[in-house]
């Protein structure tokens, strides 16, 4: 049975306004197909396998064989924060604030560790019902009862900037989370955060605290897996990008030129891009954040050749690969990322990026992917059809109808060309 139609067109060029068609992207999802919950142990779920001329499955344990000797796995850092904070007003109007990213101290790890009031971009839930004041919340913390305060300061388009406030100054932010926020599963978990989620949604190496959805390619790695990559010679290194809530931002729009990308911040260490540039060719990206966050160094890399970049904004602007056509090669990228990290006796560099990747880009420092399955019409669907082509029908016919799990908690693919 073929479950999706095969009337994808030719790869589009450059012009990816006039050669998407959006409707295109679409596939039939049935919500049993959706995993609620993830598989007992982590490395016992599916994984397909894509190469130049088959589709397979095997368990994910065994991806070492399917990964050539020498390669280089590129792995996100970053770690899920509990940033679902659900308060109740004295009326029993229930609200809900998701917490996005750091607005003062702009900064994540000073967020974290700050001992008074911060200031979040927040999405509100049930934003009718709260129209002035403070928001209280008691919690319990270590045998203690404490309170913590949320109060609405600007509008920030469809979110608001929310200044948090508590009453123990020997507390973080980053503990005030762990104690009174829930884990922020994506929409389509169709339940509340459970005991569970706080270890599964979260991969074994994660890190650095930073993200609002987990980079969910890396759920499926175990300390087995990771002896039996050393074992055969593949190497690994990590990249942190904090994933926002504009992951799961569907395409609303019908051109795919009126779609706003949503900004991630990512962290790269110099050691990183010189082993990238030592491997070059035998790149693997563990998850579409490292994609994001791979590719968009190499344009930064190529506006640092090209003598044309402010230096006081590190950043990828989510058309910049379409009409940036001069040529670069990736190494000449690199090299001139590792001589200005150089230059500015700096050993990390922080960015930030809202680059989309959808078919007509072309790839600069990758040599394939492991992700999960994507949602119908997502701009991680197109990414994914951006570096198989027309094949991710095929793909995703073979997951659906050999019962593959869908979507964070679902099973994974390996993608070559």
């Amino acid at each position: 049975m073929n479950i999706i139609s095969q009337t994808v067109s030719e790869t589009p060029g450059i012009n990816i306004s006039e050669k998407i068609d959006l409707s295109e992207y679409n596939y039939s999802l049935p919500n049993e197909r959706i995993a609620q919950y993830p598989v007992d142990e982590r490395d016992m779920s599916k994984l397909l396998i894509c190469d130049a001329e088959n589709i397979s499955d095997i368990l994910f344990r065994n991806i070492d064989e399917y990964i050539p000797a020498g390669h280089l796995l590129i792995f996100n850092n970053t770690r899920v924060v509990r940033a679902r904070l659900n308060f109740q007003k004295s009326t029993g109007a229930a609200i809900e604030i998701f917490c996005i990213e750091p607005v003062d101290p702009s900064d994540y790890e000073r967020s974290f560790s700050a001992k008074s009031a911060v200031v979040w971009k927040c999405i509100v839930g049930n934003l009718k019902k709260w129209k002035t004041g403070k928001l209280i919340k008691q919690f319990f913390w270590e045998g203690s009862s404490y309170e913590l305060s949320a109060e609405k300061l600007n509008q920030m388009n469809d979110a608001w900037e929310i200044q948090f406030s508590w009453d123990c100054p020997d507390m973080t932010f980053a503990t005030i989370l762990e104690a009174t926020g829930h884990i922020p599963l994506p929409p389509y978990i169709d339940r509340e955060d459970k005991e569970v989620d706080a270890t599964r949604y979260q991969t074994i190496y994660a890190q650095i605290k930073g993200s609002v959805a987990a980079p969910t390619a890396g759920l499926h790695f175990t300390d087995r897996v990771f002896e039996k990559l050393q074992k055969k010679g593949i190497k690994t290194a990590e990249i942190t990008l904090h994933v926002g809530a504009g992951t799961f931002q569907p395409i609303k729009s019908e051109n795919i030129s009126e779609h706003e990308m949503h900004c991630e911040h990512f962290i790269i260490n110099r050691a990183t891009i010189k082993q990238i540039l030592e491997n070059y060719g035998k790149i693997i990206a563990v998850g579409t954040t490292s994609v994001r966050t791979l590719e968009s160094i190499y344009w930064i890399g190529k506006k640092l050749v090209r003598e044309d970049f402010d230096l006081s904004d590190l950043s990828v602007d989510q058309w910049e690969p379409y009409i940036n056509d001069s040529f670069c090669s990736a190494e000449s990228a690199l090299i001139a990322l590792i001589d200005f990290m150089d230059k500015k006796g700096i050993t990390s560099m922080e960015a930030s990026t809202s680059l989309l990747i959808v078919p007509g880009y072309e790839f600069n420092l990758i040599n394939g992917i492991i992700t999960n399955f994507h949602q119908p019409g997502s701009t991680l669907l197109l990414l994914v059809s951006a570096w198989t082509g027309n094949r991710w029908k095929d793909i995703y016919n073979y997951a659906l109808e050999t019962n593959f799990r869908f979507l964070s908690y679902g099973d994974s693919s390996l993608l070559f060309r």
